[in-house]
């Protein structure tokens, strides 16, 4: 069982953080008060909620009580529960700007009736305990959301692309747009095996179509170009935060030239080394 507290400064990104870590795969529950946390964590233990890996996020928004969570983490090891800290932080003036920007308030404004600068201040001091105790801290002055889900990835799932799902997609036009893909190639403009007597009741599965459609230079200077655009686009993608991405390929029916394509891209993607599915939407159509 793997559990992940967040906290930190008010406006740092807990939010976002919290919403990465469910992109890889935790459990995530916001604005817990510490009172309530080790019965959740027996619970979770207890396999009540049948997951393995959960995400809190703890902070000042509990008022009083959040003066408790040191003696709350105390507890837990105590117990022997294995936990990380993640302290999410940035400067009082970017804090201040954000707050300036989204014209919401800082929880402590209200409740010391103090301005926003005064409160970024005052909370500093109040976490400064927490802050120091936290395995990791997190500085977001000059990070973009894409890049934190980055930062959490690698510590917490590891080196690598292991958190961005790839599906490759093939389809037919005649049938209706692939919908929901972030790419689309559309390989009409290529020789069509539906006119090969031999070849029309096959697929682009069978060595004798996909040979057929690469046997053409134009095929294989058209796959070399889109390989390598997509070599090039995975990791953009993966630098803004992207976890899914649909990659569709498209042909007249979705059974020869668009399967063809949707192997070669599906065996390049494994081969960098990313998570990547392929299916073919209409290669069962008539």
């Amino acid at each position: 069982m793997e559990f992940i507290f967040l906290t930190g400064m008010s406006g740092a990104g807990k939010s976002n953080a919290a919403n990465a870590l469910e992109d890889l795969g935790f459990y995530c529950i916001d604005n817990i008060p510490p009172m309530l946390i080790t019965s959740f964590v027996d619970l979770a233990k207890k396999g009540e909620l049948n997951v393995s890996k959960i995400a809190i996020v703890t902070d000042i928004r509990s008022g009083d009580a959040f003066n408790n969570i040191e003696k709350v983490f105390k507890t837990l090891s105590d117990e022997n529960v294995f936990y990380k800290i993640v302290f999410l932080d940035a400067s009082n003036v970017e804090l201040a700007r954000r707050y300036s920007e989204t014209r919401r308030k800082h929880p402590l404004c209200d409740e010391y009736n103090i301005t926003i600068n005064q409160a970024v201040k005052k909370e500093r001091a109040m976490l400064q305990n927490i802050r120091a105790m936290s395995n990791f801290v997190i500085d977001t002055t000059n990070l973009k959301s894409g890049q934190l889900k980055n930062q959490l990835s690698r510590l917490f799932v590891g080196e690598g692309v292991s958190s961005f799902n790839i599906s490759v997609v093939s389809f037919g036009f005649k049938y209706g747009p692939a919908a929901d893909a972030n790419l689309v190639f559309d390989v009409r403009c290529l020789p069509n095996p539906f006119y090969i007597d031999e070849l029309k009741p096959l697929t682009g599965l069978d060595e004798a179509v996909s040979s057929y459609v690469m046997n053409f230079d134009a095929s294989k200077e058209f796959a070399n170009k889109i390989l390598d655009l997509i070599e090039f686009a995975l990791p953009k993608y993966l630098e803004e935060g992207k976890s899914q991405l649909v990659i569709a390929v498209g042909c007249t029916g979705g059974k020869h030239r668009s399967v063809t394509f949707a192997e070669l891209i599906y065996k390049r993607v494994k081969e960098l080394g990313y998570r990547v599915s392929v299916s073919h939407r209409d290669i069962e159509k008539r």
